[in-house]
């Protein structure tokens, strides 16, 4: 799993073309996938502000959300292996905020689970950037095929 989580990384920051702000601003989103696949709370933490909050939209419309530190703690608590890919992020900076749009599919224990956007927020304070705020759908129809391919 960890070398898939490279191989993902490798990919998005083929993705991340700009400036090394907007290069940072892709591995940091990168290493949340990262923590998630490897179900690693404290590598989560350490890249978002744990105020922050993330909110989901199902497929039946209600949204549903909590804190980023709610999310990062649960992630040592599943089992289950995990897998999220972006591509095509659009990145925006201007000074200290920065803002990621993207496509995105997620695995479940090897099987598409769902795909949607991913609007991720970020602050850059002097530990660098970290994600303040997560908005994303999770649609399970209707999904694009992935440029990505298959996971491997």
């Amino acid at each position: 799993m960890r070398a898939l989580a490279t191989i993902v990384l490798a990919g998005a920051q083929l993705f991340a073309a700009g400036s090394p702000d907007e290069k940072d601003v892709i591995a940091t989103v990168q290493k949340l996938f990262d923590a998630m696949a490897a179900h690693d709370s404290d590598a989560a933490r350490a890249v978002v502000i744990p105020e922050g909050r993330i909110y989901s939209t199902r497929p039946d419309g209600k949204p549903s959300g909590g804190t980023l530190e709610e999310f990062a703690a649960r992630l040592s608590t599943r089992k289950e292996p995990m897998l999220e890919r972006m591509w095509n992020p659009t990145v925006l900076v201007r000074g200290r905020i920065a803002q990621v749009w993207a496509e995105y599919d997620f695995h479940l224990s090897g099987k598409f689970h769902h795909c949607g956007i991913d609007s991720v927020s970020l602050i850059k304070g002097d530990d660098g950037w970290k994600i303040a705020g997560i908005v994303y759908t999770a649609e399970t129809s209707g999904c694009p095929a992935s440029p990505l391919g298959p996971p491997k």
